[in-house]
């Protein structure tokens, strides 16, 4: 006679495609660790006004390209591990660089602060559009970026 298999608490819960668990009932501590984790995506938010008047979704595609380009670049960290393994509870910030200039001036701060993140460059025009970091614990990061808003 077969015993009925016991549930390894252990073990990691898999979920349907586009569920997610709530960030209030995440109980097991690696999940909790996890949780705290963030992605920010900072966008230009000149490139939806006048004079460059882009389409939403082209500004849309330029976060996705950025936080993908991030996320792929450094795979094997553990943080962008743990946070792509929590699947539909992903943190994401999306903030808005007014122009080229701070976009850079973030860049470059980043770099001097051995910051992971990817700037995305659209081609042909070799405009940079967008940065995103890779997945990080919020507190080491964010006094970087407090000076930006949300993307409206």
């Amino acid at each position: 006679m077969a015993e009925a298999a016991v549930p390894n608490p252990q073990a990691p819960t898999c979920l349907p495609v586009g569920c997610s668990v709530p960030y209030g009932s995440m109980a097991a501590s690696g999940a909790v660790a996890a949780a705290a984790l963030v992605q920010y995506v900072v966008l230009r938010g000149d490139l939806a006004r006048p004079p460059q008047s882009w389409p939403l979704g082209a500004v849309v595609a330029q976060g996705c390209h950025a936080a993908l380009a991030a996320a792929h670049t450094h795979r094997q960290h553990p943080d962008t591990r743990a946070y792509l393994e929590l699947g539909g509870a992903m943190r994401t910030v999306v903030l808005e660089a007014p122009d080229e200039a701070s976009l850079t001036a973030l860049a470059e701060t980043l770099k001097q602060h051995s910051i992971d993140h990817e700037v995305w460059t659209e081609q042909p025009e070799n405009t940079a559009t967008c940065l995103a970091l890779r997945p990080y614990p919020k507190d080491q990061v964010h006094q970087h970026l407090k000076k930006f808003k949300l993307l409206k």
